[in-house]
């Protein structure tokens, strides 16, 4: 794996989608932190928005699947020479799940030694 570049990118669906994205996924289904009052004003980088979304059944079944076709995928574009990959997950605005689950998928990557750096492109974003 060394020589590919891997970014992840959060993004929000409300600003676009990413013109650079190599693989697009969208997280729009897990479990929405923007719906509890409490969460609204804060962002996937926050603690309590990582465990609302990361620890629930769906979450814990997307990610194993999610890994699952990765690796494989990671395989084969090493395999024809890729040299960078840009993998993007989308929610509504790119403020919680998408954030949670880039960084969660960012931390799983370096721990399986593949190169990666997190871009949050929407996260800053108020409007």
């Amino acid at each position: 794996m060394e020589g590919m570049q891997i970014t992840i990118l959060s993004f929000g669906y409300k600003h676009g989608i990413p013109q650079d994205a190599d693989l697009v996924i969208d997280v729009r289904f897990l479990p929405n932190p923007y719906d509890e009052l409490e969460m609204r004003r804060m962002n996937g980088l926050d603690q309590a928005v990582k465990e609302y979304v990361l620890y629930t059944p769906i979450t814990r079944t997307f990610q194993s699947k999610l890994m699952d076709l990765l690796r494989f995928l990671l395989l084969q574009y090493a395999a024809v020479g890729k040299e960078a990959l840009t993998i993007a997950f989308g929610c509504t605005e790119g403020q919680h799940r998408s954030v949670v689950i880039a960084e969660h998928i960012d931390e799983v990557l370096k721990r399986y030694g593949y190169p990666s750096v997190i871009k949050h492109r929407d996260l800053v974003r108020r409007d």
